[in-house]
């Protein structure tokens, strides 16, 4: 293990991108970003992430190179805090979802089990970044639905007839448990919150050709026991003040600055994820705009945790949970 080296700025990771039948190149207008030449469409960017086959690398200053693994276990009270869980890897996977087509209705194991299906739990939050006009969620199960309905939906192809509808517009959030159903829709631009989880039991793919020319794979099986059938009707998320959602996983936070407002970003010791989803701040030499996002460590001093907007930002802040 080496010393660390003095800190003195948020930390930038690189952003890892993923084709997916249902994205398209829209993080280049909405965010600015130059993606990759790739004859598939771009329907996420890991943004936060360490799993033993996708890892964010930080990608300037003195810690340039570095794993947010190694982060994670050589340097963990330090970067992260004392607040940092003892898990084996960093517990948080933060994604920008890039939504031109409608994604699978799917659910992801609960806890309770996902060990005996061979997946791991997951629990996300969305906050809508753009939405088209008639842009729109698939989330829960509308009242009545239960698994021998559910079942038989399936099997006579009406499956979105027994999912709810939610219209959206930017600006929204929504919480996503394991356990409930859901598919977003087309025309959307979201950021995703999450445990560190890459399982997704789909249960219906609207009948489409997956990148490769053939069918993705369903799991209705599985489905069929992760879906909480008494989650009906939800909506989206309300909030009367900058706590958008606080669980045993993690803590999202809202922060709106006005033009020319300054900040201090936490406070010493605290670790969290910035990320501007609108406008943009000035952090030190550095302009933050709309899609970018920074780790903040919990060893930066205040100098380095300062912030200006111009003419304004909306940022959100991820944070452990205390619960967790």
């Amino acid at each position: 293990m080496y010393p660390l080296p003095e800190i003195t700025a948020p930390l930038r990771l690189q952003p890892l991108y993923m084709e997916r039948v249902w994205g398209g190149r829209v993080m280049e207008s909405a965010f600015g970003r130059s993606l990759p030449e790739s004859s598939g469409p771009i329907g996420e960017s890991w943004e936060v992430v360490d799993r033993a086959d996708e890892q964010s690398i930080v990608s300037e200053g003195p810690l340039a190179g570095m794993t947010l693994y190694e982060l994670w276990h050589q340097h963990r009270s330090k970067v992260f805090g004392h607040a940092a869980p003892g898990s084996p890897r960093f517990p948080l996977l933060v994604k920008v979802l890039d939504a031109r087509d409608t994604l699978s209705i799917q659910v992801h194991p609960p806890a309770s089990l996902a060990p005996q299906l061979g997946g791991e739990p997951k629990t996300e939050m969305w906050y809508i970044a753009q939405a088209d006009p008639d842009a729109a969620l698939y989330v829960g199960v509308k009242p009545g639905v239960d698994r021998e309905s559910f079942a038989a939906a399936i099997a006579q192809g009406t499956v979105a007839d027994a999912v709810h509808h939610l219209p959206v517009r930017a600006g929204d959030f929504i919480f996503v448990p394991s356990g409930r159903l859901h598919a977003i829709g087309a025309g959307l631009l979201i950021i995703e919150i999450q445990q560190n989880s890459d399982t997704t039991y789909r249960v219906f793919d609207w009948n489409r050709m997956g990148l490769d020319g053939r069918p993705r794979a369903l799991h209705v099986e599985e489905s069929l026991q992760c879906i909480d059938y008494t989650d009906t009707a939800p909506q989206m998320g309300q909030s009367d003040g900058p706590v958008l959602v606080s669980c045993p996983y993690f803590k999202v936070e809202r922060c709106n600055l006005t033009a020319g407002q300054w900040m201090c970003w936490g406070e010493p010791g605290e670790f969290s994820i910035l990320t501007v989803v609108e406008g943009s701040a000035a952090a030190g030499d550095e302009t933050l705009k709309t899609g970018d996002f920074r780790l903040i460590p919990a060893c930066l001093p205040p100098e380095g945790r300062s912030l200006v907007s111009d003419a304004g930002a909306v940022l959100l802040k991820t944070t452990f949970s205390a619960a967790g």
